[in-house]
């Protein structure tokens, strides 16, 4: 992909999410009635394209609290649990000076763009996004956790490592809370993923097979694997 196809394609990913237009062909009603002029649909490119996604960030079992794991799951029109909107967008730099993420991730990524993207069933925002509940780690599962509190919620569009063959303009989601930078945290998913015990629901630890990790970034910056790489539309 060319510097310009990628600046392009950035621009459209943060448009998605800002919540002020599309860069899929996607119909909107993949998402809820209640949500559809604003929900987006998070894809990996190792399971869909922007025409069909297939697979989309989802809220396990729509619950939403803190710390509920969010999973790849088919689109739907009817299931609230994939309705997902844009929090926030802009410059990395942005997010650093408001505090959210560090000098050291400024450093590096201060010219990139960031997102940070919110659970809203039915259209109605819960103050909940898709991020880490600690600083990023190997194979860390994304849950919901609150919104604009830490760099722990947001996602950095990582164009350098986007590789060239990456015709669609899929890029790697790196977290904010990264501190390795020659391999950062980025969001990772693979059926064949580790499952780790690391949800309770009803005070029982249970495995979530499907949910979204992180992991290092790896074959940067032209062989990202297609499990590292997401595009977003409506």
């Amino acid at each position: 992909m060319s510097i310009k196809n990628k600046v392009l394609a950035a621009a459209a990913m943060i448009t998605v999410v800002g919540g002020l237009g599309t860069a899929g062909t996607v119909s909107a009603s993949a998402a809820t009635p209640e949500c559809a002029d604003s929900c987006i649909q998070i894809y990996s490119a190792k399971y869909g394209t922007s025409a069909q996604p297939n697979l989309v960030e989802t809220v396990h079992r729509g619950v939403a609290r803190v710390g509920q794991p969010t999973v790849m799951h088919p689109v739907s029109k009817s299931d609230p649990s994939g309705d997902i909107v844009g929090h926030r967008a802009g410059p990395v730099s942005d997010f650093y000076k408001d505090g959210l993420v560090s000098a050291r991730v400024n450093k590096h990524y201060g010219d990139l763009r960031a997102v940070e993207v919110e659970y809203a069933p039915h259209g109605k925002r819960t103050g909940l996004c898709a991020g880490l509940a600690s600083t990023a780690y190997q194979n860390e599962g994304l849950t919901l956790q609150k919104c604009g509190m830490s760099a722990k919620t947001v996602w950095i569009i990582d164009t350098p490592d986007s590789p060239s063959t990456a015709s669609e303009g899929h890029f790697p989601l790196v977290n904010g809370s990264t501190t390795n930078f020659a391999h950062p945290y980025a969001m990772t998913f693979t059926h064949n993923s580790p499952d780790h015990c690391d949800y309770r629901d009803g005070g029982r630890p249970t495995t979530v097979p499907a949910q979204i990790r992180v992991a290092r970034l790896v074959g940067n910056p032209t062989h990202v694997p297609a499990s590292q790489l997401w595009g977003t539309t409506k």
